[in-house]
């Protein structure tokens, strides 16, 4: 048996079998870890305020959906054909699944797909923080299988150095563990980008399914801007090969049959119930958003250059190698296509996947450069094209080995990584700009160690070992933050502890009120209490009996807020600055 299963090992199905298992196993710790209770458990609560703001909205859709459901009588799927089941399946269905609603009241600001898949996790494993961010987990694991297959196809030998290095990037790990919908947009979207590829060299009508199902799938994640992002690299590729008949041969009727079969229904239906949804979505949370800083999001055009810097982390000296040589063989492909013959030597003559995903990686980065409104999660898609470019280029390159200089710079990034994660919870809990000198020379030793370790491996072991090597620190990184200081984070970052505590000193009293608290501790309480949070300054002072949230430097102002009101402390919530008070209801 084991001779048989040694063998099967060295074939091909055998050898892609054992890859799929490192992928597998690789990719749920780097997704999954202090993620789930059951895998490292769930350290850290929501965080910021899109995370429980959406989070909310799935809940509040998943009540809607369930008390018109029981209605009715009925489930999704029909108990029979009769036109009365029928009829009673299509209302469950309907039913708080079409508008997107925040206490009570349409939020009309993101399309529902991220909504749909948080209630289907949500009644699958209850509702949670973690369930909330299954569905980007979920998605991005689903990214990186397909980007791994699809490149043990098409473009064998860097697969398995393209999917890991995908996956453990410092921006697909944070993305991929947040409750959003920017991973909802960039795994369908990058999905659908390589079934395109794959059509355009193949010629089967096959791989077009993947660019219309998983595009209808990014345009329900975060609208339009999907469409354009797609038709926008295609043009380019397209236009600068003069290949016009591809795009015309693009349009393929069942696709795009399919695209709005997905897409119309819910965006025909939400503007049917919500007439002003046209302008607040498309006007205001789209065109607007581009064009000006309403969101007060403003940053400088260089802005995604750095944000790619540190999203590609620890590779980023690989990845833009990667790329560079990907641009350099690009223009040898353009030159080739005037001048045949030097195509004599070249060793990529004729690939244009390089040009390909040289264009799909930077039109997003140019394109959100000269939005008025940025954040980092929008050039998200711009990852994964630079992942399969550095993984091809280790690929390549294995015989000769790295230059010296870009070895030693990738070293050094990894153990500069190594050394501001290590000190993260200095300065993120304890808030120490200079940290104590012990941590610093501790975490100081270990980024040296890294980097040495990184060195000595590759050198005596070849450029094979350089994804191992690298992932190892990566890994250990990961388990430092999340499980030796995750309840640290958690306690200043998240408003899980201080809802627990409320509920511990306070079980009676249903009402909690700020005043002058972060937005993400606004959102937060009203995730995990379930209840929309009052606010003193637009909703007034309640008169009945309630918990009052304040930042302590403005506790004097309480004589002055609640005149002739008794009222109690509760607990200081050193932490976050935070002073907990019991109102009593008003005599």
């Amino acid at each position: 048996m084991w001779g048989g299963l040694r063998e099967f090992g060295n074939t091909r199905w055998g050898c892609t079998l054992w890859e799929l298992a490192v992928l597998l196993a690789v990719s749920g710790y780097f997704l999954l870890w202090g993620l789930v209770p059951y895998i490292g458990g769930a350290q850290l609560g929501l965080v910021g305020a899109d995370e429980p703001r959406y989070a909310q909205i799935a809940r509040e859709m998943l009540a809607a959906h369930s008390t018109d459901c029981h209605e009715v009588h009925a489930k999704v799927t029909p108990h029979s054909l009769r036109p009365k089941d029928v009829d009673a399946s299509y209302h469950c269905l309907m039913g708080g699944t079409v508008t997107p609603i925040l206490y009570g009241k349409p939020w009309l600001e993101k399309p529902a797909l991220y909504y749909w898949r948080a209630m289907g996790f949500f009644k699958e494993f209850g509702v949670s923080d973690w369930s909330a961010r299954l569905p980007s987990t979920s998605a991005t694991l689903a990214l990186i299988v397909l980007a791994f297959l699809h490149l043990r196809r098409f473009r064998p030998g860097g697969h398995l150095d393209a999917a890991l290095i995908m996956v453990s990037c410092v921006a697909m790990v944070a993305f991929a563990r947040g409750a959003s919908t920017d991973m909802q947009l960039a795994a369908p979207f990058c999905i659908g980008m390589l079934g395109w590829y794959a059509w355009y060299e193949t010629g089967k009508k096959f791989w077009l399914f993947d660019l219309y199902f998983f595009g209808a799938a990014a345009t329900l994640a975060k609208g339009p801007v999907a469409v354009f992002l797609m038709l926008g690299i295609l043009c380019l590729f397209c236009g600068l090969r003069r290949e016009w008949s591809a795009l015309r041969r693009t349009i393929w009727w069942p696709g795009l049959l399919l695209f709005l079969a997905m897409v119309l229904p819910w965006y025909i239906a939400v503007q049917r119930r919500n007439p002003t949804f046209y302008r607040e979505f498309f006007l205001e949370h789209n065109l607007e958003r581009f064009a000006t800083n309403r969101y007060q999001h403003h940053q400088p055009i260089y802005y995604y250059v750095v944000v790619l810097i540190l999203g590609l982390m620890p590779w980023t000296a690989l990845g833009f190698r990667a790329l560079v040589d990907a641009v350099g063989e690009s223009i040898a492909e353009w030159k080739a296509r005037y001048h045949p013959t030097r195509y004599v030597g070249h060793h990529r003559a004729g690939d244009a996947f390089p040009e390909f995903l040289v264009l799909w990686a930077l039109f997003p980065v140019v394109f959100f450069s000269f939005s008025g409104s940025k954040l980092p999660g929008y050039i998200l898609p711009s990852i994964p094209p630079l992942a399969i470019l550095t993984g091809d280029y280790l690929y390549r390159v294995r015989r000769v080995g790295l230059p010296e200089w870009l070895l030693n710079l990738h070293a050094g990034l990894a153990g500069f990584l190594t050394f501001v994660l290590l000190l993260c919870p200095q300065y993120m809990v304890y808030q120490k700009i200079v940290p104590a000198p012990k941590m610093f020379v501790w975490a100081a030793v270990m980024g040296i160690l890294t980097a040495l370790l990184i060195l000595f491996v590759v050198r005596r072991w070849g450029i094979t070992r350089i994804r191992l090597v690298t992932l190892i620190p990566l890994g250990g990184l990961l388990f430092f933050l999340m499980t030796m200081n995750g309840k640290l984070l958690d306690l200043n970052y998240s408003s899980r502890p201080l809802a627990r505590q409320i509920q511990l000193n306070a079980p009676g009293v249903p009402v909690v009120a700020v005043e002058d608290v972060r937005r993400d501790l606004d959102y937060g309480l009203a995730f995990y209490r379930n209840q929309k949070v009052v606010h003193y300054a637009t909703d007034g002072v309640p008169e009945e009996e309630h918990v009052l949230v304040i930042p302590t430097r403005e506790a004097e102002r309480l004589p002055g807020l609640l005149p002739g009101r008794v009222y109690q402390q509760l607990f200081l919530y050193e932490t976050q600055g935070l002073s907990v008070y019991r109102v009593y209801a008003k005599s």
